[in-house]
C-alpha cells in the first residue's frame, strides 16, 4: 500500500472514531421538537412563571448542603418553585434552544413528569402533569392523586406519598440511540444523571428537599401514569419541604 493512500485510510478510520463519540452538544439542538407532547394540541396547559436568573445561595454552598432527604412536610409547593426546579432541569437557556443539563448530540431524550398531590402546590390540581420546555408550561395528562400507587409501585418508598409532588424523570432512548448506535443508551443514562443532579441542587437553593429514587416497576408504572409506550421511567425523585 502507498503510503499516502494509507495516510488517508489512518485519517477516515479517526473521523469515524471521533463521530462515534458523542458526548458535547452541539451549537444548536438536532431535534428542535424533541419532546413531543403526548397529549392533543388542544390540551390545555398551566403557564409557569419566568425563572429566576440570579439566586440567593452560592452554587458552592448549594453542593456543601446537598442532602437526600426522605421526610417531607405537609405544606404545598409554589408555582414560581416549580417552575424554577422543572427550568433548573430541562429549561431552555439559550437562543438556539439548548438546555439547563447537557445532551449528546443536542438530542434531549429526556421528559420530565410532575405527580402532584392533593394541595401538593398552589394553584395546581392534584394529577400528572407534562412539563413542555418550549413554552415553559405544564400540560395535564391525568386526573387524580396518584402519589400512593407511585410509592407502592416504587417498593413501597412511602417518601413519595407523603411528598407533595414527585418528579418523574423518563428517557426515550431512540431519540439518541438513532445517531449513536447502542452506546446511546449510556448517555441518556448519563444525561438523567445531569438532570437529577441539577434538580437536588435547585432544591436546596430554594430550601427544598429531594432524593432519587431507582428502584421501580417500570412497565407498571408507565401503565399508571399514561406514558406514552416509548418513554422509559428512570427517576422518581419526591420533593418538599424538608423536615428538620
Amino acid at each position: 500500500m502507498r503510503p499516502k493512500t494509507a495516510f488517508l485510510l489512518v485519517l477516515a478510520g479517526l473521523g469515524a472514531l471521533v463521530a462515534g463519540c458523542g458526548g458535547g452538544e452541539e451549537e444548536t439542538p438536532a431535534t428542535p421538537d424533541a419532546s413531543p407532547s403526548p397529549a392533543s394540541e388542544e390540551t390545555p396547559t398551566v403557564s409557569l412563571p419566568d425563572p429566576r436568573l440570579k439566586g440567593e445561595m452560592s452554587l458552592e454552598e448549594a453542593i456543601l448542603r446537598r442532602r437526600s432527604r426522605r421526610d417531607f412536610k405537609d405544606s404545598p409547593l409554589t408555582l414560581g418553585e416549580i417552575s424554577q426546579i422543572l427550568w433548573a432541569a430541562q429549561g431552555i437557556t439559550g437562543k438556539t434552544g439548548l438546555r439547563a443539563a447537557p445532551s449528546a448530540g443536542a438530542l434531549y431524550p429526556l421528559d420530565l413528569y410532575l405527580v402532584v398531590g392533593k394541595q401538593g402546590v398552589d394553584g395546581l390540581g392534584e394529577g400528572v402533569y407534562h412539563y413542555l420546555p418550549q413554552s415553559h408550561s405544564l400540560e395535564p395528562t391525568l386526573e387524580g392523586d396518584v402519589r400512593q400507587t407511585l410509592a407502592r409501585l416504587s417498593s413501597g418508598q412511602m417518601s413519595i406519598a407523603e411528598a407533595p409532588l414527585s418528579l418523574l424523570i423518563t428517557g426515550e432512548y431512540e431519540r439518541t440511540t438513532s445517531k449513536y448506535g447502542e452506546r446511546g443508551v449510556r448517555y441518556v443514562h448519563m444525561e438523567a444523571g445531569h438532570v437529577g443532579q441539577n434538580v437536588y441542587l435547585q432544591a436546596e437553593a430554594l430550601g427544598l428537599g429531594t432524593v432519587t429514587i431507582g428502584a421501580f416497576q417500570d412497565e407498571e408504572i408507565s401503565q399508571a401514569l399514561n406514558l406514552p409506550s416509548s418513554y422509559r421511567p428512570l427517576y422518581v425523585m419526591p420533593i418538599g419541604h424538608p423536615e428538620p
